[in-house]
C-alpha cells in the first residue's frame, strides 16, 4: 500500500509539473509579437521573425526565446539592451537586414549565454569593440562594406569568428588603397599591421607639422635680419648725405648731453 501511494503520488507530481510546464509555453506562445511565429522546438522556445519587413526590433519578444531569426527584414541599427531581457537567448540571426549601426550596449544581457551572432550581409562599415567584447559566441561577420583599419583589426582580434565565413570578410575600403577588395584574413595573414600603419601616418603628421612651425621660425629670423639690416643701411646712407659739419654738430651735441 505504501509503495502504491507513493508511486501516485509521483504521478500526480510529474503531471503537476507537466501542467505546469504546458501553462508556461502556451503562455509564451500567446505572448509572441504579431509580426513573428512562436514554435517550441523539443522545450526551446523559437521566435521566427524573418522576412516580415521589420524595421525595428520588436520590443515584445517572449523572455524565455532561445533563438530568434530577424534574418531577411530591413533593421537599419541594432540599439542599446535590444535583447537585455532574452537572459535565454541561444541564437540570434540578424543576417541579410540592412543594419549600419550597432551600439555599444547592444547585446548587453545575453553575452554570456549567447552562441550563435549572424551579422552577414549586412550595411557594417566598423563596430565599436565594446560591442562585442564581452560576446563568446560564434561570429558571422561576412559579406558586409567593412573599412579595414586598426580599430576593425583589434576588434576581430578578440571573437570567434565562424570559420565557414571568416574568409568572405572584405575590405571594401581601408586605410591603405591597395588592400581594397582583399579579404581581411589573408591581409593580416600577410604580416599586415593596420595599427602599425595607423602609428606611423601619425608620425608623419607630426613630422610634417613640426617642420612647417620649424620653417616659419627660420623665415620670421631671415625676415627679422634682412629688415634690421636694410633699415642700418638706410641709417648709414643717411649719415654719409649730410653735410660734415651737421655731422660734426651733431657728434658734439651729443658728447655735450653725455
Amino acid at each position: 500500500m505504501l509503495l502504491g501511494h507513493q508511486t501516485n503520488r509521483c504521478s500526480d507530481l510529474l503531471l503537476h509539473r507537466g501542467f505546469l510546464l504546458l501553462l508556461f509555453h502556451v503562455q509564451a506562445i500567446a505572448s509572441c509579437p504579431k509580426s513573428c511565429h512562436c514554435s517550441d522546438i523539443s522545450g526551446a522556445m523559437v521566435v521566427h521573425c524573418s522576412s516580415r519587413n521589420l524595421e525595428e526590433i520588436p520590443i515584445d519578444l517572449p523572455m524565455e526565446t532561445v533563438s530568434l531569426k530577424l534574418d531577411a527584414n530591413k533593421i537599419h541599427q541594432v540599439p542599446n539592451n535590444a535583447f537585455k531581457d532574452l537572459s535565454y537567448l541561444q541564437e540570434l540571426d540578424l543576417s541579410r537586414n540592412a543594419i549600419e549601426k550597432i551600439e555599444l550596449a547592444a547585446f548587453k544581457g545575453v553575452a554570456e549565454g549567447l552562441r550563435l551572432l549572424d551579422l552577414s550581409g549586412n550595411q557594417i562599415h566598423s563596430i565599436p569593440k565594446e560591442a562585442l567584447e564581452k560576446l563568446r559566441a560564434k561570429i558571422r561577420l561576412s559579406n558586409n562594406p567593412w573599412h579595414c583599419d586598426c580599430t576593425l583589426q583589434e576588434v576581430l582580434r578578440e571573437l570567434k569568428l565562424d570559420p565557414d565565413t571568416v574568409n568572405d570578410i572584405s575590405c571594401q575600403t581601408s586605410v591603405q588603397e591597395e588592400y581594397v577588395g582583399k579579404p581581411l584574413i589573408q591581409v593580416l595573414d600577410s604580416g599586415i599591421n593596420f595599427c602599425n600603419i595607423h602609428h606611423k601616418t601619425t608620425d608623419v603628421a607630426m613630422f610634417i607639422t613640426m617642420f612647417g612651425w620649424f620653417a616659419m621660425v627660420i623665415t620670421y629670423v631671415v625676415y627679422y635680419v634682412r629688415h634690421n639690416q636694410e633699415d642700418a643701411r638706410r641709417h648709414l646712407e643717411y649719415l654719409k648725405s649730410l653735410p660734415s659739419t651737421q655731422i660734426t654738430k651733431d657728434f658734439d651735441t651729443i658728447s655735450t648731453v653725455l
